[in-house]
């Protein structure tokens, strides 16, 4: 033992040997070489900040981070110390496979072992960032692995620890292998000479087995001449989170913490040791603990952040980056802005150029170029102009834009941008501040079905091993902590989902800290009282925010000068590809070229429509050069005929559409800025300026050259960037640090800009004090909900782009549109009603006329339905068929078909779909006729196929005379109609050819809701009525033994799941259960999903159900009032109308509606519970409840103050007034609380 072994004369011989006695040891000489971050995945505890205050707290000079497999934290690990004058020192715990990084056989390569490597410079990092991008591209097998050899040929500049117990030598230690251990230590004293340290861990002393293996690691240091350390292994801040970190290890391990086979490590202390204690411990061995501080007095590693690394790009005539864009910016601002063709802009030179352009156009290009010059930008525009413009070559969509690139003149010269930034007021120093030196940042949306051959282009010109995606990390929000710690503590699930419900979501897409939640949040701090809550909390608080897994940006790819490794570690993505271990914002720190890839669909869609129209109709357009002044586009919008239109589609947005009348782009541009949570609310008074039913005014005579296009309304972030400099006499650096302060919402840095602008505002502009005062707070409040001009214009284009397709080829665009959501069946019952209320006729597939996607008959106003997406069928048997009509004719009947469509791929489930489809029927027979001779139909082809290949063997004489001929009886049999729609609706996923509610169309518009109307956000929490036929139905039984169902009732251009609860569905089961019944269903609409968020998945929970009879059509006059509710539902009545002739009309946004509108905004109700037999109390309360079912929370507050605890029952209750009586005979009025 080591206690042992340094007692006696043996410990005053090695205290009086030692160079620096044991008593002038102090914190700052001894270094944590051995820690886990969050890093580690689910096994590290720590983060970053606080492991890094936690150093400094304690004395120390400097701290190592060693995540498992990875160097994700190095960047912030770099960046915290260096603002706290701790010395950072990068490394990662590597896993050395048993044999080549490369054997992946499951009996022999499934071991591995732990090795700590540290970086010591530069070269040390890019080793190791090679060594642990190999240990995942081609050493991953259960781990990211490495081998002897890569580590002899990566060991430049890196210092090397043997490792944790885990370790190949305490492995061989621990296992009696004495001599191996040594065999070990030389192999890699042979790699590392003296960058090699055997590591001995502390863990407290507490680990017997640990004990032993330090023992033998100080003898054998002193035997081989090999110096040691000892470490910690620290994966938690301190010993008060060993119960968290058990946690944490039940999360990843995905079990229970009271499972006795769980994998634990409560007996090892692995927590950031005070260095007091481990100097006590350690005093008999003072060399352990300095060689800590040699190590890290070695580790000399320094980032140079903020540098710009941008790949060099290579012009083709050999000039400069500068002069090649240069050159290419003035032929195309001659282009854009001087008249000249695009064929004749490529020969001009400089000065011809400038001789055609406008004197305040050259000026801004001056100005901007200049900015580009100095920053050392050049070689980014000529890069992404380059994949740009070879897309737009290939015929791959590009978005105009996106951000604050709109607002660059060159980005437009270059063809980056498609948007003119003079003409829409668009600020450069939006996207280039040239008061600082930062990476332009231009965001690329790309046709989502071809954004991979971009990507592939430029791995194709830079180098595979130069491109890379961007890694992230998914994190522990508050509400999933609760979840993840309720379930390893076993407490029911109920109670769990109860308690996490309660957790406040998001503000504007920010989460609220459960710390500062439970501070604010009386609810919460309600339930802290249970003690199961208070401990779920306490354990979910430290939890919240780590790492729970690793993924791939969805759009970020970075592009290096060099081999990424000289820069970031990679690590293979669950998609298969490279991605960087490091996030969006330490490669950005690196000073790397970073590229947002965006696939959009809805550019899928305007390339699709294009390709239709150029195929159908014989027209090329050029989407970036239609009028933006179209008459036939704002009749469109005007009428709100948005559906599928981009960003214009919504229910609101339509009525506001309609209300504003657009006659020109930037108000529809506006209107993309404005309709969101916040702007919303200056929507009303926007339209009635624009429509000059309000006087158009403005605070002051300075506003009005940022404000006249929006007629007085703040609504870009640039407007106010303009009135600072017209106001306050800011330059466009001022004016963009204002707007970045504003728009991240940065109130420090506001605080800062403040005295500028107030001042600037008052000696620039003469205005009073008051009023400057008054205009930024006007302005803190706009930072709420700010929105950038460039990125308005830019998707309003698109906006408008699709609006133009549908005015002009409405059913080239809504065949593009129903392509891209093929596999969407609600949006293309919402798209096919669209059509047919354009008089789009949607037809059955055939196999004439149908291509594999949606496709348009010319000239017939007609859209048929893709043989790819028919069940059964898909586009492999698709493609064949089209294969065959384009190179040989339609067919000319049902021989000619299987006579030329090989078997193999037209099988016989093929067959079978599209003869229930419909796509056989132009051949003259009935479905039904057909499928009773499927399997003539089949043998028939498949003797064709063998008689064919007997023809091609046969190389003397024609055998056409012995071919098969098909012979079918021409039969009158059909399949009932009902039966025909529902193979339809299988095979389909919708009704197409007629629709089984055709009859009831007036009935169900005059007495029900249309459910595709049906808004979430509008309707949640109100009551009303829907209609239609049930489609899926699902039955299921309780745990009391009652019975309750599931169903799905569709309209004819909507569908709405239905919630039957027990007693409900005791008393309608009947009618829910009777066949292809119609029904009217009336209930309270929910939209909330499990966390208690409002969701876009809208159900009803039903109370009513009725059956619509032949005799309800029969006797339906539509002149008359809506059905009457049922007088049993009198109290709950949910529905109103407006008289004779008015269809019911939902009450918006209304909890219950009552005789007391005071009833609309109950949502709690409090019971305070005094006595202690109050268990029939609660049985009474469940029988109301179950009869009542409704959207009040109910929480029983037990005990008095200062000791109440609270507890939120897991149903929720109507309240009316009869249920308000119910509940004051059960309990005394006293006790009840409503809010």
């Amino acid at each position: 033992m080591i206690e042992e072994a340094s007692t006696g004369v043996a410990k005053k011989r090695e205290t009086k040997k030692a160079s620096t006695s044991p008593l002038n040891l102090k914190p700052s000489d001894y270094v944590h070489l051995h820690n886990h971050s969050h890093f580690s995945i689910l096994d590290g505890l720590q983060k970053i900040p606080e492991m890094v205050s936690k150093t400094k707290e304690y004395g120390m000079d400097a701290i190592a981070v060693t995540d498992h497999g990875t160097m994700g934290a190095a960047i912030e690990l770099y960046k915290k110390c260096k603002a706290e004058d701790i010395k950072p020192i990068i490394g990662s715990e590597f896993y050395v496979a048993a044999r080549k990084h490369t054997d992946k056989d499951k009996d022999k390569d499934k071991e591995r072992f732990h090795l700590i490597l540290l970086a010591m410079n530069e070269q040390g990092y890019k080793n190791l960032c090679k060594l642990t991008t190999i240990s995942y591209r081609d050493g991953y097998y259960f781990k990211p692995r490495i081998d002897h050899n890569l580590l002899k040929k990566y060991s430049e500049g890196v210092i090397c620890l043997s490792g944790c117990i885990g370790g190949e030598v305490g492995d061989a230690l621990r296992n009696g292998h004495v001599e191996k251990a040594k065999k070990i230590i030389n192999l890699y004293k042979d790699i590392f000479g003296d960058r090699y340290y055997l590591e001995l861990q502390d863990h407290g002393h507490h680990w017997e087995e640990q004990r032993k293996i330090n023992d033998q690691l100080l003898k054998l240091s002193k035997e081989l001449d090999v110096p040691a350390v000892v470490t910690c292994d620290a994966h938690y801040l301190e010993h008060g989170d060993q119960d968290v970190h058990e946690v944490l290890l039940c999360v990843s391990t995905a079990s229970n913490l009271d499972d006795p086979n769980r994998f634990s490590l409560k007996d090892t202390n692995l927590f950031l040791t005070d260095p007091k204690d481990i100097l006590e411990r350690w005093k008999d061995h003072p060399d352990l603990i300095l060689n800590t501080k040699k190590i890290a007095d070695r580790c000399n590693l320094e980032f140079e952040l903020g540098k710009i690394l941008i790949p060099k790009f290579e012009t083709e005539d050999g000039s400069s980056e500068e002069e090649a864009l240069h050159k290419m910016v003035w032929q195309g601002v001659a282009w854009r802005y001087g008249g000249v063709s695009e064929d004749e802009k490529a020969n001009l030179t400089i000065e011809e150029a400038k001789k055609k352009i406008p004197k305040d156009i050259i000026e801004r290009t001056e100005y901007e170029l200049s900015v580009i010059d100095n920053m050392g930008f050049n070689g980014y525009f000529l890069i992404v102009q380059d994949f740009i413009n070879w897309g737009k070559e290939q015929g791959i969509i590009f978005g105009p834009g996106r951000g604050s690139a709109a607002g660059s003149i060159i980005a437009y010269a270059i063809r980056i941008t498609e948007i003119d930034p003079i003409k829409y007021d668009l600020l450069f120093e939006r996207f280039l501040n040239p008061d600082r030196i930062s990476m332009p940042d231009i965001d690329i949306d790309i046709q989502d079905s071809r954004r991979g051959e971009v990507i592939q282009y430029c791995v194709e010109k830079y180098g595979t091993e130069r491109v890379a995606n961007i890694g992230t990390y998914g994190i522990m929000a508050a509400r999933a902590a609760v979840r993840d710690v309720g379930r390893v503590l076993g407490i029911p699930l109920w109670k769990v989902d109860q308690l996490a419900k309660m957790v406040p979501p998001p503000v504007q897409g920010r989460h609220i800290p459960l710390k500062k939640s439970l501070e604010e949040n009386k609810e919460l701090q309600a339930a802290y009282q249970d003690p199961e809550n208070k401990q779920i909390l306490d354990i979910a608080i430290r939890l919240e925010g780590t790492i729970r897994n690793a993924g791939v940006h969805a759009a970020g790819v970075v592009i290096a000068p060099s081999d990424i490794t000289d820069y970031a570690p990679l690590y293979v993505a669950k998609n298969g590809g490279l991605a960087t271990q490091y996030t969006m914002n330490p490669i950005e720190d690196l000073g790397l070229l970073k590229m947002d890839f965006l696939g959009l669909s809805n550019l899928t869609i305007i390339n699709n429509a294009l390709r239709i129209i150029r195929k159908v109709y014989g027209i090329d357009i050029d989407i970036d050069t239609i009028p933006l002044d179209d008459a036939k586009t704002f009749e469109l919008l005007q009428r709100a005929d948005t559906t599928g239109v981009f960003q214009l589609e919504s229910g609101g947005m339509r009525k506001y559409l309609k209300q504003l009348i657009p006659k020109e782009f930037e108000d529809i541009a506006a209107m993309t800025a404005l309709y969101r949570p916040g702007p919303i609310q200056f929507i009303p008074d926007f339209i009635e300026r624009k429509n000059g039913k309000q006087e158009v005014t403005f605070d002051h005579p300075g506003f009005e050259n940022a404000l006249k296009n929006t007629y007085g309304i703040l609504v870009y972030q640039e407007q106010f960037m303009q009135i600072s400099k017209d106001m306050c006499g800011f330059t466009g650096g001022q004016a963009d640090t204002l707007r970045k302060a504003v728009g991240k919402k940065n109130r420090a840095m506001m605080d800062k800009v403040k005295p500028d602008f107030v001042e600037g505002m008052i000696e620039h502009s003469g205005v009073k004090r008051e009023f400057a005062e008054k205009f930024w707070s006007q302005l803190e409040a706009f930072a709420d909900y700010c929105f950038n001009k460039s990125h308005s214009v830019c998707y309003g284009l698109i906006a408008y782009q699709t609006a133009y397709l549908k005015a002009h080829y409405p059913d080239a665009f809504m065949a593009a549109l129903m392509t891209s959501d093929a596999d969407n069946i609600d949006r293309l019952t919402i798209e096919i009603s669209d059509c047919k209320k354009s008089g789009i006729k949607v037809m059955n597939p055939d196999v004439n006329e149908s291509f594999a996607d949606f496709a348009i008959v010319k000239n017939q106003n007609t859209i048929r339905f893709g043989l790819g997406a028919i069940k059964n069928v898909g586009h492999g048997a698709a493609e064949k068929i089209i294969e065959e009509r384009d190179a040989n004719g339609t067919f000319k009947d049902l021989e000619d078909f299987f006579v030329r469509v090989s078997s193999s791929a037209v099988n016989k489930k093929v067959v079978e779909s599209l003869i229930r489809t419909g796509g056989l029927d132009s051949f003259g027979y009935t479905r039904q006729s057909l499928l009773n001779q499927l399997d003539t139909l089949i043998a028939f082809s498949q003797k064709r196929d063998k008689e064919a290949l007997s023809n091609q063997s046969n190389l003397f004489g024609d055998s056409t005379n012995s071919q098969t001929k098909l012979n079918l009886i021409k039969s009158e049999e059909e399949a009932p109609e009902h039966e025909k729609l529902s193979w339809e609706r299988e095979l389909l996923g919708l009704y197409l050819s007629a629709h089984p509610l055709d009859k009831y169309e007036e009935y169900l518009k005059h007495n029900a809701e249309d459910i595709s109307e049906l808004k979430p956000e509008e309707v949640d929490g109100a009551s009303g009525i829907v209609g239609g036929t049930i489609t899926a139905s699902r039955e299921i039984t309780t745990k009391k033994g009652d019975k309750m169902a599931f169903m799905t009732v569709a309209d004819l251009a909507g569908e709405i799941e239905l919630i039957i609860f027990p007693q409900a569905y005791l008393k309608f089961a009947t009618i829910l259960n009777k066949p292809n019944a119609v029904i009217i269903a009336k209930g309270k609409f929910d939209a909330k999903d499990r966390d208690g968020n409002l969701s876009d998945d809208l159900k009803m929970m039903v109370n009513e159900v009725e059956l619509v009879t032949e005799e309800d059509l029969k006797n339906f006059d539509p002149t008359k009032p809506p059905k009457k509710e049922p007088k049993s539902n009198k109290e709950t009545k949910q529905v109103v109308h407006d008289g004779p002739g008015s269809k019911l009309k939902l009450k918006k946004n209304a909890k219950v509606q009552l005789e007391s509108e005071k009833e609309q905004v109950i949502q709690k109700l409090y019971i305070k519970i005094a006595d202690s037999k109050y268990e029939n109390n609660l049985i009474k309360l469940k029988s109301l409840v179950d009869e009542n079912q409704g959207v009040t929370s109910i929480i029983l507050v037990f005990g008095e103050k200062p000791d109440q605890r609270a507890l939120q029952l897991p149903f929720k209750l109507n309240i009316t007034p009869s249920t308000r009586t119910e509940l004051g005979s059960i309990f005394d009025k006293e006790s009840l609380s409503f809010q």
